[in-house]
């Protein structure tokens, strides 16, 4: 009777088909450091090997630079829409109140007001445009934005 043989685990990782086993090393002094850092940082690479590979066999990789300023800039303005999107809302709501609430006469006074302050939210959305040109503007000629985007 044959006895099978029992295969043992040794465990462990899998070899694999193409290990990568030459290693090279270099030094840098702390200005060189410190500029391999800068250039690291912003190229977006979370391993510094992967860089370094991709730097030495002329693999492009794009460099982003986030400025804080205007990501703050941004998140304002997003918080700005949305609130003026809820006092179109608001608006709205107000116009169907007053045409169902009040007579004919004090509605229409009460719509002249409001029509008042609406000339004045449309001047303020003018200036958020005008204030959004310049700012698309700026980041153009940073570069940061490209033409074809």
């Amino acid at each position: 009777m044959e006895q099978k043989k029992k295969r043992f685990n040794k465990g462990g990782r899998k070899p694999l088909s193409n290990p990568k086993v030459h290693r090279y090393s270099f030094n840098l002094d702390d200005v060189e450091n410190a500029k391999f850092l800068s250039f690291f940082d912003r190229s977006g690479y979370a391993v510094k090997a992967h860089f370094i590979k991709n730097c030495i066999f002329g693999k492009s990789f794009k460099v982003v630079v986030r400025d804080k300023s205007k990501v703050d800039y941004y998140i304002q303005l997003t918080q700005f829409y949305s609130q003026f999107r809820k006092i179109a809302n608001n608006y709205n709501q107000a116009v169907k109140e007053l045409h169902s609430n009040f007579s004919e006469k004090k509605a229409l006074a009460l719509l002249y007001r409001l029509e008042q302050c609406t000339v004045e939210l449309i001047k303020t959305n003018e200036m958020i445009v005008l204030l959004c040109k310049r700012f698309e503007q700026s980041y153009q000629r940073e570069g940061i934005i490209s033409a074809d985007e």
